[in-house]
């Protein structure tokens, strides 16, 4: 259990809304609320485009090497986030600040790691979402090339950090084949979810949703990137094999992020709507942002539609559908975690996920008779026929059809499952545990810090020797400067050493 109080610094390249800058912005939050003090370095941050505890100055942010571009033409964007966080990193380097903090947790970009290791005396924790090589395009010959010295260079950095995090099991299985040779075995930090509900629902969205269903009317929920390898037309293709497609009171909701520029979100939504049309189902489209700015109106007979598209939805209609629907379906698979069925379980819903990935630790699958009570959902190979049977038992149970259902309560099992294991608390805890875990340890110093040290010292003393020539005051000058920034003895009794050669050794020879 981690006692001391510490100052502790993250590192973030782009402190946006995305899932990764969330995790980020609960574990300071989490940290600052024990008692710690918490500083978030990014390399840019609009605080019109981030989180709620950014934006109101609940956190602590500086944001340095925004000035350089994040691409040139759209190409070269590795380069040029590895840039931007040498200038972060420089930026806390020169100022000193580098030797403020107790503990340093990174994510997302390993590069800073060495630097942060060679010239400060914090602990290093790192963060790995996900392996980025894995996640990177390799289309052609020359991306490939192009690749490979950052895929080395992923490896080596997040190596000298003094432990590495990861989100889930299934990451820390693929870390082990990407990464054979680091020889740090990495622990899981799960995200978390807040379990306080306080997002406000806006009036738009209330209204929407009235427009888009009668007050008796059910529907089933998708939230995902249009993206095609979410697999969405899983959900198109089980709901209309279900018993819900037969319900007329049933309606099937798809949601998720959209960008008319990216053509892969294009030919998505796209292919949904020529396999609901395929299938004969009728459905409608909403481009939520336009509609959110009055652009564009609702189809006249939108509840008529069995189906219904929805591009690039609000945080708080995000949440009224999370909180009203029947059943989420989380069509992805092997997702490196995955955090909307936690806050479909947070609501109290259950859900219908692939039996691959994160959802594997995250739903508690039903298998009747054996954890009726705790259940919060179904997890399936990705067939049509296996969904439509987990739509229709879901269906039952609602219904109270049977009485072998009786003892399943997903409203309960759900929300205690998140305070359980993807809370904020508990997510706080396990960050404590595991710099706990490293704090008390003394700090290595690798080979390769010796021999930049050696050869930075002896580069600065040819400097130091041709400014001040015959005289020991700049030697003294770097003693001083290197017991002080870099807490280092050693260095400094060999700087005030030459520098007393230097200046009295006529004395003694």
């Amino acid at each position: 259990m981690l006692t001391e109080k510490l100052d502790i610094g993250f590192l973030h390249p782009d402190l946006g809304i995305g899932g990764a800058e969330r995790l980020i912005v609960d574990a300071a939050v989490g940290l600052q609320e024990q008692g710690h003090n918490v500083t978030i370095y990014t390399s840019h941050c609009d605080k019109t485009h981030c989180f709620e505890e950014v934006k109101s100055g609940l956190l602590k942010v500086e944001v340095y090497g925004d000035s350089l571009p994040t691409t040139v033409y759209g190409k070269f964007y590795i380069i040029f986030s590895n840039l931007r966080q040498m200038v972060l990193v420089a930026n806390l380097v020169l100022s000193g600040k580098v030797n403020k903090h107790d503990l340093f947790i990174v994510d997302q970009l390993s590069t800073c790691i060495p630097f942060l290791h060679l010239f400060g005396h914090a602990k290093i924790l790192f963060y790995c979402h996900f392996p980025d090589q894995l996640l990177a395009i390799r289309s052609s010959l020359i991306k490939k090339l192009y690749r490979i010295p950052f895929d080395y260079l992923e490896q080596f950095t997040m190596g000298v950090s003094d432990a590495i995090i990861v989100n889930s099991k299934f990451t820390k299985s693929v870390y082990a084949e990407v990464f054979p040779t680091i020889g740090k075995e990495p622990h899981v930090i799960y995200p978390c979810v807040n379990t306080e509900n306080t997002q406000s629902i806006e009036k738009i969205d209330r209204e929407l949703l009235s427009k888009m269903k009668d007050s008796e009317d059910k529907f089933y929920l998708s939230i995902n990137r249009f993206e095609l390898k979410k697999n969405i037309l899983l959900a198109l293709q089980s709901f209309n094999k279900s018993n819900a497609m037969k319900d007329d009171h049933s309606k099937l909701v798809i949601c998720g992020g959209y960008d008319h520029r990216v053509p892969d979100n294009i030919e998505c939504l796209k292919e949904l709507q020529k396999a609901a049309t395929a299938l004969e189902i009728k459905y409608s489209t909403i481009f939520y942002p336009q509609y959110f700015s009055g652009e564009i109106k609702l189809d006249a007979d939108i509840k008529a539609s069995k189906v219904i598209f929805l591009t690039s939805i609000s945080g708080s209609l995000k949440e009224l559908l999370l909180s009203e629907t029947e059943l989420l379906l989380y069509t992805p698979s092997n997702e490196h975690f995955g955090i909307v069925p936690l806050e479909a379980m947070n609501h109290g819903k259950p859900v219908l996920a692939a039996n691959s990935g994160g959802p594997l630790e995250t739903v508690n699958s039903l298998v009747l008779g054996e954890n009726d009570d705790t259940a919060t959902g179904w997890l399936r190979e990705t067939k049509v026929e296996e969904w439509a049977n987990a739509i229709n038992e879901c269906m039952m149970i609602a219904n109270g059809s049977s009485e072998i259902y009786s003892k399943i309560n997903f409203t309960k099992a759900g929300p205690l499952r998140i305070k359980q294991i993807f809370s904020r608390t508990a997510m706080t805890k396990s960050f404590e545990d595991n710099i706990d875990r490293i704090y008390w340890v003394e700090k290595y110093t690798y080979i390769w810090e010796k021999f930049v040290i050696i050869l930075g010292n002896v580069f600065l003393r040819f400097i130091i020797s041709n400014i001040f020539p015959n005289s020991g005051i700049g030697h003294f000058i770097v003693a001083i400067w290197v017991s002080y920034y870099f807490k280092s003895v050693l260095w400094a009794i060999i700087w005030m050493a030459a520098g007393l050669d230097i200046q009295f050794g006529d004395y003694f020879y």
